[in-house]
């Protein structure tokens, strides 16, 4: 019997951040779920400025592991969207945050994992980008049901 195919899934910065600060609760889960290859991450050269940016003012501790994370497992990154894929979703977000469901949208994840309330507020933000965004324990609940 064959195995199932990983899930593929586009990680924002607030998972990985939060996943390094604390190995406990569900964004931790995640990112030992993608040490152990278990997962398949997709993010953004966005992405990985604001991680890289968000430890450095917040929690330097912790470059070392990311640097380690980066290296061991290294994540897919996609290329950074084309200003005209940012600007679709200008009108509804943040410049930032509409740079990250771009990029997002042109990796096509099997999920788009996310803290951040402008994506988990707004379904019709996922509907329209084609996307299944999930907060991080949503997500692992909903691995946890399709392993079963």
């Amino acid at each position: 019997m064959a195995s199932k195919p990983k899930p593929r899934v586009f990680l924002d910065s607030n998972v990985i951040f939060s996943g390094l600060y604390s190995s406990q609760g569900a964004p931790g889960t995640i990112v030992e779920r993608f040490i152990k290859s278990d997962i398949h991450v997709v993010v953004s050269p966005q992405v990985l400025e604001e991680v890289i940016r968000t430890i450095k003012e917040k929690i330097p501790s912790i470059l070392p592991a990311l640097r380690r994370l980066l290296v061991s497992a290294p994540p897919e990154v996609v290329t950074s969207p084309e200003l005209t894929e940012i600007e679709r979703w200008r009108g509804r977000l943040s410049v930032a945050d509409a740079a990250i469901l771009a990029a997002a949208v042109a990796a096509q994840p099997d999920y788009f994992i996310t803290g951040d309330n402008h994506f988990l507020e707004n379904p019709d933000i996922g509907e329209e980008a084609g996307l299944r965004i999930m907060t991080p324990a949503q997500f692992l609940k909903s691995i946890e049901r399709e392993e079963a």
